[in-house]
């Protein structure tokens, strides 16, 4: 059966595949768009198990809230390449991905890769493959993470390395709220207060205290001390609400957004590339 090039060329436009590729995949279907979609999509599942010892150490991060301002969502869609990271319909892919956990109200990404990809039957994680089997990298949605409040803001830093998104109660303006998720993404706090760091990450930053002290020479019951004085210094350090506002560092976060309108923060989510 002969194929031509009209009829490659459609089914490149509507699966972004390859020439070659399609012109392949419609031989080897005679002529049947349906069933050469398919072969190029089990294409796609053999190039992401062949690639999925590879490592997706780029990718796009991007950040946006609901209608209602109340729901904010973090994603980070991830390549092996900062060529393909950067490319138009990657980001693209990224976006309809942020696009479809905030209107879905997805809880994580386990959620976020059973529904179905916006203009297309295809579920999240088909579509994920597909794209696989068309730029030949090993794709993944590396992370996901929802914050929910009165109030939600969202930052992305320049590049699409880092994005945030910061819940607040009270009333909050978009200049302040954009103003404490660029913090969040300057000064990377592992939670928004003391009593939300996890127990096992204060004792092991009181363990190191301790040790760093009894190095420097200072007895057992001393070191205790010093150790308990460096952890609450440790707070402020990585604590949102008690960090030094970048802005103004005579005031602290909480101290900044309630001096603003009486608000104050209550969550928020930090994705980045390393």
């Amino acid at each position: 059966m002969s194929i031509t090039a009209a009829e490659v060329n459609k089914l490149r436009k509507q699966t972004g595949a390859g020439m070659m590729d399609c012109k392949k995949a419609l031989t080897e279907a005679n002529g049947d768009f349906e069933a050469a979609i398919e072969i190029l999509r089990k294409k796609g599942q053999k190039v992401a198990a062949k690639r999925s010892d590879r490592e997706a150490g780029e990718g796009a991060i991007l950040s946006g809230v609901n209608g209602d301002g109340n729901v904010g969502v973090v994603i980070s869609l991830n390549c092996e390449t900062d060529f393909v990271a950067k490319n138009d319909d990657f980001v693209a892919v990224a976006q309809n991905l942020l696009n479809l956990a905030l209107s879905e109200g997805v809880e994580n990404k386990e959620d976020l890769l059973t529904k179905t990809y916006t203009g297309s039957s295809l579920s999240v994680a088909d579509k994920i493959t597909e794209e696989v089997g068309k730029i030949g990298e090993r794709i993944e949605i590396g992370d996901l993470r929802v914050v929910r409040g009165e109030k939600v803001v969202a930052y992305i830093h320049p590049g699409n390395r880092l994005a945030t998104a910061v819940a607040f109660e009270g009333a909050v303006s978009d200049e302040v709220g954009r103003d404490v998720a660029m913090q969040a993404a300057a000064m990377a706090p592992v939670a928004v207060d003391e009593s939300s760091i996890p127990d096992d990450l204060i004792a092991k930053e009181r363990e190191f205290g301790k040790e760093l002290a009894i190095q420097e020479g200072k007895p057992a019951d001393m070191a205790e001390k010093i150790a308990e004085g460096r952890l609450k210094k440790w707070f402020k350090e990585v604590t949102l609400v008690n960090q030094a506002f970048i802005k103004d560092n005579k005031q602290t976060v909480s101290q900044y957004v309630a001096g603003n309108g009486g608000g104050k923060v209550t969550n928020f989510a930090r994705v980045a590339l390393s």
